[in-house]
């Protein structure tokens, strides 16, 4: 049976070790207040909801929101949850 010719590697790439790394920024730990904030934010928005289902309607401000507490709790809770994004 004939052998089948073997086939030479195109050399028409840039070989991957020539390449210039990219540094990095170096960003350090977040400040502590940031993180303060931020897990601040998560628990107004969870105590926002627990008053709402428990004194809502004696609150005279958040009876007149009715059901717009829900979006004031959760809005605070995804604002603290987005901040967790940009912690290091």
């Amino acid at each position: 049976m004939p052998k089948s010719k073997v086939r030479k590697k195109d050399n028409s790439a840039a070989p991957l070790d020539r390449r210039t790394p990219v540094q990095a920024k170096h960003l350090g730990p977040s400040h502590p207040a940031y993180v303060t904030v931020m897990l601040g934010m998560m628990l107004v928005g969870l105590l926002w909801l627990v008053v709402n289902y428990l004194a809502g309607e004696r609150i005279p401000f958040m009876s007149d929101l009715g059901a717009w507490n829900f979006a004031v709790g959760f809005a605070f809770m995804i604002i603290g949850l987005l901040m967790t994004m940009r912690w290091r």
